[in-house]
């Protein structure tokens, strides 16, 4: 359902049960899924393929160019999944030469005055609180949770289940099932009661909890604590994980508090 005061290109290919507020304005080579609903006010430019079931508040502007000065005019995407809500003033930019698309999973909350730059890849479930900043080539992973006015240097990691303190600055990656929160940003113990609320077992928590353990209060460097839990621990999905993270990090992790 399309009001009469909104600007829909021909090319657009729109699902028929979309709503499509006044005020709204929608380019050419955009695509919009199923049961989803365009507030007054958003943008959504060239190149923006939205899912079933989304969400998207009023002055959003999903697709507008790189704000990189070696971005050419390439054919790029903003890619975004199902059943997620973007909040009102959020700005996602699509892709570059460098992936070609930017991405949001599904089931994401992106809160006001968010900033997804391009080529960011942000998983399933994610939440970003307001005023959240993500520079370009960000990967965040399913389940973290980004605390508000926090901001991501480029080509930055964000492990999974993570839970960011609000107003952080991250220059280094996260690794999953954490707690990030301090200045400068620091480990500061395992997300427990998000892995609790995500149905982890006590087991699960205790394991992620010895691996971490060997990481930031042996006294070992990270390439010598990961040979030791590889060594040591028995192998679970969850210590496959992270040491998988620890040793594709270019950046490094961040620091433990103690």
């Amino acid at each position: 359902m399309k009001q009469p005061l909104a600007y829909v290109h021909p090319d657009a290919k729109i699902a028929p049960s979309v709503v499509i507020e006044p005020f709204v304005t929608i380019d050419k080579n955009v695509v919009i899924g199923e049961g989803t609903r365009i507030a007054s006010n958003v943008t959504i430019l060239e190149g923006t393929r939205i899912g079933k079931n989304c969400v998207i508040f009023p002055g959003a502007v999903l697709g507008a160019i790189p704000q990189d000065l070696k971005f050419a005019g390439e054919e790029t995407t903003v890619e975004i999944g199902d059943n997620t809500i973007i909040r009102e003033f959020v700005t996602i930019n699509r892709g570059t030469a460098a992936k070609g698309k930017t991405v949001i999973g599904n089931n994401c909350l992106v809160m006001a005055y968010c900033h997804i730059a391009h080529d960011c890849v942000v998983g399933n479930n994610v939440i970003m609180s307001n005023c959240t900043q993500l520079a370009g080539e960000v990967t965040v992973d399913d389940w973290a949770i980004i605390g508000g006015g926090t901001l991501i240097h480029q080509f930055s990691h964000i492990g999974s289940h993570v839970m960011i303190q609000g107003g952080s600055k991250i220059n280094k990656d996260v690794p999953p099932f954490i707690k990030a929160a301090r200045d400068p940003i620091a480990y500061c113990g395992i997300n427990s009661i998000g892995l609790r609320r995500r149905n982890f077992s006590n087991e699960q928590i205790r394991d992620i909890q010895e691996i971490y353990r060997y990481l930031y209060q042996s006294g070992l460097n990270n390439s010598d604590a990961v040979e030791r839990i590889e060594a040591e621990l028995p192998a679970t999905k969850e210590r496959d994980e992270i040491i998988l993270f620890v040793k594709n990090t270019p950046r490094g992790i961040i620091k433990g508090y103690f």
